[in-house]
């Protein structure tokens, strides 16, 4: 926990900005979900290096900045762009259920589809591509980014206060504690995939 508390502030605002920022702009979020580094800047945060609100703020920016470009991609090149996804993505059907959500929910869709790692790589590229308008598509962008960087933010700092709790009053050792946390963001991130390729149209 130290080694990370211990990074430079302004590299983690950096990771806390590009990280999410490349999720829908270039499909990343297939391969690295952005939670990892919203999580770290809650607990870099929590370690007094850096206030909570600056990790909030960038991490929103990074999304809602991302998933414009990912949004303008799908608009200028439309369903041609999707063609070209990465064969798992082209593969499952989360684009059958990204494109069932755009078409039931509109606009609601971008904030619900940020809360699923691999939906909320594609959603922005299909409602692009979909035609849909710019500005419905821009404020639940924004509201959606403002609302998944809170909770995750705020996650990984009240995880990173347990973290010293547990280790205070039980005496464990930081690298078992450490172990323990990495295995539960694991599973938690691994938990959303599942459920998004089982989840029905």
């Amino acid at each position: 926990m130290a080694a990370i508390t211990g990074l430079p502030p302004v590299l983690v605002l950096v990771v806390v900005f590009v990280l999410p920022a490349l999720e829908s702009s270039t499909l990343l979020g297939v391969v690295v979900p952005g939670e990892i580094a919203v999580l770290l800047g809650g607990v870099v945060a929590h370690g007094g290096r850096l206030p909570l609100w600056a990790v909030l703020v960038v991490a929103a920016a990074g999304a809602a900045v991302g998933d414009q470009v990912g949004y303008l991609l799908g608009r200028r090149y439309g369903p041609g762009l999707l063609a070209r996804a990465p064969e798992r993505i082209r593969r499952s059907p989360v684009l059958d259920r990204a494109r069932a959500l755009i078409r039931t929910r509109g606009a609601v869709a971008v904030v619900l589809g940020r809360w699923t790692a691999v939906l909320r790589t594609v959603v922005p590229a299909v409602a692009g591509a979909g035609g849909m308008a710019r500005m419905p598509f821009t404020v639940a962008n924004v509201t959606g980014g403002l609302l998944w960087a809170a909770a995750v933010s705020v996650l990984g700092y009240l995880g990173a206060a347990s973290y010293h709790y547990l280790e205070r009053r039980l005496s464990i050792g930081g690298e078992v504690l450490f172990g323990v946390v990495a295995v539960v963001v694991a599973l938690w991130i691994w938990r959303q995939r599942v459920a998004t390729r089982r989840a029905p149209d």
